[in-house]
Formats: structure tokens, C-alpha cells, sequence
């Protein structure tokens, strides 16, 4: 897992990707879509307009990686606080949402149309609209890895860094470094 994204003349960005990254980077984004849910449809009959304005949770999940990804826009300190954290969600998680699900869905949609990746792989190439829904998934994943990896802006998390082979945590410490690795680049090909 050694890729990099490297910008593309005109914008965008380009990748190389070899078969098992393209599975490993699929399913997380998979696994990502689930997690998010499928969002809410219209119900048969339902004016579409009013379902863009239909209510959405004001109680914050309790998965705790869903919490990271979609947290309270105000500290818990007090009840008015608490109050107004409520309010701001119902009026945009279900947006937030559905721009998490379309980040995910632009990974999944771009890794399908790359095709199989031969045993020397293929590059990805990325249109600038796409860079971006990229950068929000590889964000996205990244936050969920490293809440259930309980990483921590406290600590410096050097132990779980030197896992042993044998822990079973190590994959998971691996994707999380490599798709922070394809943030930072991606984010390079994206700074003027």
C-alpha cells in the first residue's frame, strides 16, 4: 500500500491502485455506507419538496463512531446548550447524512468503473468534483477507524502504533495510516 495521489493537469487527481487496495478501499466505503443508513425515502404519495424539509433526529446516536461523524454542534455544559444542540441537528443531520452517503457512493462508483485491477494494478483518476467527495470519505473513514480504534488527540497513541503482528487490531491501525496517507495527498493535489 504504497499509492499516492498526484495531481492531474486541469484538476483532479490520479492514483495507482493495485487489486487488494481497490477491495480493501471498496469495502470500507461499503461498510460506510451501512453504518451511515439508507436515509430517508419519500413515502409513496409524499410531496418530494416536503420531504426535503421533514424533521430530522435530534438525539445523538450512540454508536460512538456515528457520534464522531456526526457530534453535537455545541458543548452537553448546560441544559439551554443541550436544547440548541437538538435543534441544529434536526434541522441538519439529515443533510449531513446524505452528503456522507454521496461520498461514499462517488468511492464505490469510481472503484467500480476502474474495473479489476490486473496484478499491476490501474490508476485511479479523479475529476476535481470527485477529488472532493473522496477527500469527505477518506475523512469520514478515517474518523470512524480511529473511534473504534479509540485514537485519541490526548495521547500519543505510539503503542498502538507498535502493535505486534499478532494483535488484532493491526489491520484496522494499517488502513487507518494508509488512508491518512491518501488524505494528505489528496489534500496536496487540491491546495492552488
Amino acid at each position: 500500500m504504497s499509492g499516492h495521489f498526484e495531481a492531474l493537469p486541469g484538476g483532479g487527481a490520479a492514483v495507482p491502485l493495485d487489486e487488494v487496495e481497490v477491495s480493501i478501499l471498496r469495502s470500507l466505503a461499503v461498510q460506510m455506507l451501512e453504518l451511515i443508513g439508507p436515509g430517508d425515502q419519500p413515502a409513496q404519495g409524499e410531496d418530494p419538496l416536503a420531504a426535503l424539509f421533514r424533521d430530522g433526529p435530534s438525539e445523538p446516536p450512540a454508536d460512538p463512531a456515528l457520534a464522531r461523524l456526526f457530534p453535537n454542534a455545541y458543548a452537553d455544559d448546560d441544559e439551554e446548550l443541550r436544547a440548541a444542540s437538538a435543534e441544529f441537528r434536526r434541522y441538519t443531520e439529515n443533510d449531513l447524512r446524505a452528503r456522507k452517503r454521496e461520498d461514499a457512493l462517488a468511492v464505490v462508483r469510481s472503484l467500480d468503473a476502474l474495473g479489476a485491477a490486473g496484478e499491476g494494478g490501474a490508476v485511479l483518476e479523479l475529476s476535481a468534483d470527485d477529488s472532493r467527495h473522496w477527500l469527505g470519505a477518506l475523512n469520514d473513514l478515517r474518523l470512524t477507524i480511529g473511534t473504534r480504534l479509540e485514537v485519541s488527540d490526548e495521547d500519543e497513541n505510539d503503542d498502538l502504533y507498535r502493535l505486534p503482528d499478532s494483535d488484532p487490531r493491526k489491520p484496522m491501525v494499517m488502513a487507518y495510516l494508509w488512508l491518512g496517507a491518501l488524505q494528505e495527498t489528496l489534500v496536496e493535489t487540491l491546495m492552488p
